[in-house]
């Protein structure tokens, strides 16, 4: 089933083109991976398909449905969830209760029944706390023990943790990770490609940006990359792997569309 399909998409800042006219789907319960230099137009890319960048050309559906004019929120009501490159929580709350927060879009309790708490406004947030200690689980005991710590106090892996963490409870349907693995050392991004896995088996799709080559090879089921703006490969991670495209992408060979 197709789960994702972005539709000629171009995106312009000014005169600089940051997009132009990429095309390519997402199935169900794939695991796919973004990649490109640096200034390739893969967070202008997420950031159309979550609502935060509008799409003046083009179009993204999700389910079918066209995500075009709708507001983020709007967005992870449908089942979209995401990441970001520089983690965005709330510092001040704890790990627990920012992870209460991710679920606050599924939550039937509004004003007056927040205020008047009937019996179901309990039960409600009594299996949001149990939903969110059993994604904290999944963590490797990382996060888990700490969920009374407030999340200013988490080194800087631990807050990338506890962001996709909070993006889990959500219940998505589509997990857009934005380098998930950025700050961490070997052995915590090995921890990071088992996540993944874990992810995909919890029957969730995951779209990744990541730099990281053996996270990239070692977690992905097809691969699509970007070079300014444009969709330049496709395809499986060994047949990327030796893609001469890719290969003078990367090694710095001028773009014909560049400016002198």
């Amino acid at each position: 089933m197709e789960l994702l399909k972005i539709d000629f998409v171009t995106k312009t800042f000014g005169g600089l083109r940051a997009l132009h006219r990429v095309s390519f789907r997402i199935e169900e319960g794939e695991i796919v991976s973004l990649i490109g230099p640096n200034g390739a137009g893969k967070t202008t890319l997420f950031n159309c398909i979550n609502g935060l960048l509008s799409i003046p050309e083009g179009n993204i559906f999700f389910l079918s449905r066209n995500l075009k004019g709708l507001k983020p929120h709007q967005i992870a009501e449908r089942g979209m969830a995401r990441t970001f490159q520089v983690p965005r929580l709330f510092n001040k709350m704890t790990i627990l209760e920012n992870m209460v927060v991710g679920r606050h879009h599924l939550l039937k309790a509004g004003l007056w029944s927040g205020l008047l708490r009937p019996g179901w406004v309990s039960d409600e947030e009594e299996q949001a706390v149990e939903k969110s200690l059993k994604i904290l689980a999944l963590f490797e005991e990382r996060l888990l023990p700490r969920k009374d710590a407030f999340a200013e106090t988490l080194s800087y892996a631990n807050k990338r943790r506890l962001e996709i963490a909070r993006a889990l409870v959500s219940d998505p349907k589509l997990l857009l990770l934005d380098e998930p693995t950025a700050g961490m050392n070997p052995h915590e991004t090995e921890g990071v490609i088992r996540l993944i896995k874990k992810i995909k088996e919890m029957g969730i799709t995951l779209l990744i940006i990541e730099h990281d080559m053996k996270v990239i090879m070692g977690a992905s089921d097809r691969i699509v990359v970007l070079d300014h703006g444009e969709k330049i490969a496709e395809g499986l991670p060994a047949e990327i792997q030796s893609n001469e495209k890719v290969i003078q992408a990367y090694m710095g060979k001028r773009h014909p569309h560049a400016e002198a």
